[in-house]
C-alpha cells in the first residue's frame, strides 16, 4: 500500500447507525470515516495509543467539508475510502468517499486533521518519520 493510492475500509449498517426509518444518521458517516481513517493508520503499523503514549502527539480533526449525495439504508455494505490529498507541516488533508458496494457513492468529503500536542492541545510539525513516503507538499 502506497500513502496516494486510496484505502479502503468495509463497513455494515447496523440499527444503531440508522433513525427509527432504517436511513443512516448523519453523524455516523462521521463514525465510519473516523474508523477507516484509523484502520488506514493501523494497516501502516502506526498504533494510535502507542504513539500518543510515546509522543504525547495525536491528530484531531480540524475542519470537514461534506457533500451527502445519497442516503446509506439498514443492512448496507459500504466500503470507506482515505486518500492522502496533501501533506503540510502540521497537517494532513484526506479526501474520503464512502460507496455502496455496488458503486454507488453516497459521501463525498475532505477532511483535514491537525498533528497536536495534547499535553498543550497546540498543533506542533508532524514528525518526519510519522508516514514514510508521505512528505510535506
Amino acid at each position: 500500500m502506497t500513502d496516494h493510492e486510496p484505502f479502503h475500509w468495509p463497513v455494515r449498517v447496523y440499527w444503531e447507525d440508522t433513525d427509527a426509518g432504517g436511513v443512516v444518521y448523519h453523524a455516523s458517516y462521521l463514525r465510519f470515516m473516523e474508523r477507516a481513517r484509523s484502520e488506514w493508520l493501523r494497516a501502516m503499523g502506526i498504533n494510535q495509543a502507542a504513539y500518543k503514549e510515546t509522543t504525547g502527539l495525536a491528530f484531531l480533526v480540524r475542519e470537514m467539508q461534506i457533500d451527502f449525495l445519497r442516503a446509506a439504508l439498514l443492512d448496507d455494505e459500504l466500503s470507506v475510502s482515505v486518500e492522502v490529498k496533501e501533506r503540510r507541516a502540521a497537517s494532513i488533508l484526506f479526501a474520503q468517499t464512502i460507496r455502496r458496494v455496488d458503486g454507488t457513492e453516497l459521501i463525498r468529503a475532505k477532511v483535514r486533521v491537525a498533528c497536536v500536542d495534547v499535553r498543550r492541545m497546540r498543533p506542533v510539525q508532524i514528525p518526519a518519520d510519522f508516514t514514510p513516503g508521505l512528505s510535506p507538499q
